[in-house]
């Protein structure tokens, strides 16, 4: 009782300056937002930074979780699918969880850079087709945001993977031997052992990955439209603006990304506790 108890207490000093820096950094961005904190000006109560973005919030946050629901998802079924050949070992296995481990080190703004240079309608892979620039989708600043969600999935996809294998690589086989010795056939130890082990911690990263695309700006910055703008190129820009009173308008953008980011942790955090692993 004595050991939990002072792991609890170094969990607890560890952690106080993380909250005090979280804690802090999301209340001085609420205060801005509502004129308590501003740049310039008198300190005034009011909710006329929302009113200045609120033509342009809705087609924000449609276009945000649109990019953050699509590349989630192609992350989870590529990633998934990725643990599960490296859980089963061998020479590929192996060979992709490296691939893995060197994916997730390559920094989002050089895989957007990537992926420009590989999908523009100049690129290298429509030189490799033979494909004139004219006859090109535009995969890269076109209507679907093509390119956005291929470079979030591609990346993410690999932190799934490693996320997951990293968590079933020791529990898998305690279960997926005894059942193929009782001559379960790979689909039925798929579905009855793999997925309800994985699901949980699919769900975690999966969390991980949404909140950390709705939130990022770089690379639907540089690979995407500029109308309309998802919610983190909206803040940088309004935070950029030449205008000081613009950054309280950047603070409620973000105040709304913070918002929604914490009713998906808070469905997620309800997921896992209903799956069959939690209880």
């Amino acid at each position: 009782m004595t050991g939990v108890r002072g792991a609890r207490l170094l969990l607890l000093v560890a952690m106080t300056p993380l909250l005090l820096v979280v804690v802090g950094g999301l209340g001085s961005i609420v205060l801005q937002s509502i004129g308590l904190m501003p740049l310039v000006g008198s300190v005034d109560l009011s909710l006329d930074a929302y009113a200045a973005v609120a033509q342009e919030a809705p087609s924000a946050i449609a276009t945000s979780l649109g990019i953050a629901t699509a590349s989630t998802a192609i992350a989870v079924l590529v990633g998934g699918a990725a643990a599960l050949v490296v859980l089963s070992g061998g020479k590929f296995g192996r060979l992709l969880a490296a691939l893995g481990a060197l994916t997730v080190s390559v920094p989002h703004l050089i895989g957007a850079a990537t992926i420009g240079l590989l999908l523009a309608d100049s690129g290298v892979l429509p030189r490799l087709l033979g494909i004139d620039a004219d006859a090109w989708p535009a995969l890269v600043g076109g209507p679907w945001w093509i390119a956005v969600v291929a470079e979030y999935a591609w990346k993410e996809s690999a932190f799934v993977a490693l996320v997951v294998a990293g968590t079933l690589l020791t529990r898998v086989a305690q279960f997926d031997e005894p059942a193929a010795m009782l001559g379960a056939s790979r689909f039925t130890r798929l579905r009855m052992v793999f997925l309800p082990l994985a699901t949980p911690s699919l769900i975690i990263s999966a969390t991980i990955v949404f909140i950390y695309t709705l939130g990022s700006y770089e690379v639907a910055w540089l690979l995407g439209r500029t109308h309309p703008e998802p919610l983190a190129v909206m803040a940088i820009r309004l935070f950029n603006d030449v205008s000081l009173a613009a950054r309280a308008e950047s603070a409620a953008v973000a105040v709304l990304t913070v918002a929604i980011s914490l009713v998906v942790v808070a469905a997620a955090s309800f997921a896992v506790r209903r799956t069959a692993v939690w209880r």
